[in-house]
């Protein structure tokens, strides 16, 4: 099992590097502008499209009447993201939110713009648990949907929206139902990044459960199982409060929303109800497992005990016998005697054997 864990782990490192696309140094267009590309009926456009700033491609759009732009923007600074607000008709409100991050998961209607907020995720790899280890690690993605652009805001340094325009430019025919296709795609990557990471926990939790239930459970340290609660409530945070906002985009009638597209949102909706229930679940197997470690130091100390007070018992007959003849009285039994000392004790280690025998038998010892 620790091996198809750590061959799993890999597998997953190696595919994040392969699809990230949001290092400045593979942004032409500066360290904002991670893409700026032009779709018309679901195929990427090229040639005199090529190199367009965002304003400009809108214009061009518009004025031939058919596709939409797809910006791309990575952690952009409040200048950089006002040179498109204008243009683009974004609210202030939802301007300053995509600056700022640290929303909720929403959907929010301004005018002619959908603005949503996804939480994304990403499983931090760790050769061992420890009570210090990061597990999950959180960024936001912000989505400005207009009848003609979309524009993809992400802080963090993952959920990379490379593999999905990949995956869209390979479906022209789904690229082509327009902006709301690409939220659709966005957000079916979250929640599928979401599956991934409560998967990858699940080992965690496996791994955390059979140490515990092992015989040298007593040694486990219970600050891991803190630490994996906690991390678990950071992705519970996460993932739980996108449920309203999914509801919203599967049953509320938008002119920014396709409807072929939109009976898609529900099943999105369902893997992430799949995924939340998930959670809760690790959830209460890490309350139950903490009961149970919690319950076997206590069993550990009351064996500790009893050992410690089958000894003290043993203990207490030379102890006593050394202190009556400690008294230093005149006229002390078998004082004269030549074999006095001898059956003293004799005695003495015939009452200790008796004694340890009896705790034996009842299992103190």
């Amino acid at each position: 099992m620790p091996m198809i864990r750590r061959l799993r782990r890999i597998v997953r490192r190696v595919q994040r590097k392969a699809v990230d696309l949001s290092h400045p140094s593979r942004s032409p267009l500066g360290s904002a502008v991670v893409n700026c590309v032009v779709y018309r009926g679901g195929k990427r456009q090229s040639g005199s499209w090529a190199g367009l700033a965002g304003p400009d491609a809108l214009r061009r759009v518009r004025e031939e009447g058919d596709g939409f732009v797809w910006i791309g923007l990575h952690e952009p600074d409040e200048q950089e993201i006002a040179a498109l607000a204008e243009p683009f008709g974004l609210h202030p409100l939802a301007v300053e939110d995509a600056v700022q991050a640290h929303q909720r998961p929403k959907v929010a209607p301004y005018d002619d713009t959908l603005f949503a907020v996804f939480k994304s995720v990403c499983y931090v790899e760790h050769d061992e648990l420890t009570a210090t280890s990061e597990i999950v690690d959180t960024g936001e993605i912000m989505v400005f949907t207009g009848r003609d652009f979309v524009i993809t805001v992400r802080h963090g340094r993952h959920g990379s929206l490379g593999p999905v325009r990949e995956a869209l430019e390979a479906d022209p025919e789904q690229l082509a139902k327009g902006p709301s296709a690409v939220l659709h795609a966005i957000a079916d990557f979250v929640v599928d990044e979401y599956l991934s990471v409560a998967d990858a926990v699940q080992h965690d939790v496996e791994a955390v459960e059979t140490q515990v239930f092992a015989p040298d459970a007593g040694r486990v340290d219970p600050g891991r199982i803190y630490q994996l609660k906690r991390e678990l409530l950071e992705l519970k945070r996460s993932v739980a409060p996108l449920a309203r906002p999914l509801a919203v985009l599967a049953e509320r009638r938008s002119p920014l929303i396709d409807p072929g597209v939109q009976a898609y949102f529900r099943d999105v909706g369902d893997h992430l109800t799949t995924t939340v229930e998930q959670i809760a679940s690790f959830d209460s197997l890490l309350d139950s497992i903490l009961q149970a470690h919690l319950a076997q130091v206590t069993v550990a100390q009351n064996e500790d005990m009893r050992k410690i007070t089958a000894w003290a018992a043993v203990i207490a007959v030379p102890t006593m016998v050394c202190g009556v003849y400690g008294m230093n009285f005149e006229h002390m039994p078998e004082l004269g005697w030549r074999y006095g000392y001898l059956l003293v004790v004799s005695v003495t280690a015939v009452a200790c054997f008796l004694v340890h025998r009896g705790f034996r038998r009842r299992g103190w010892l």
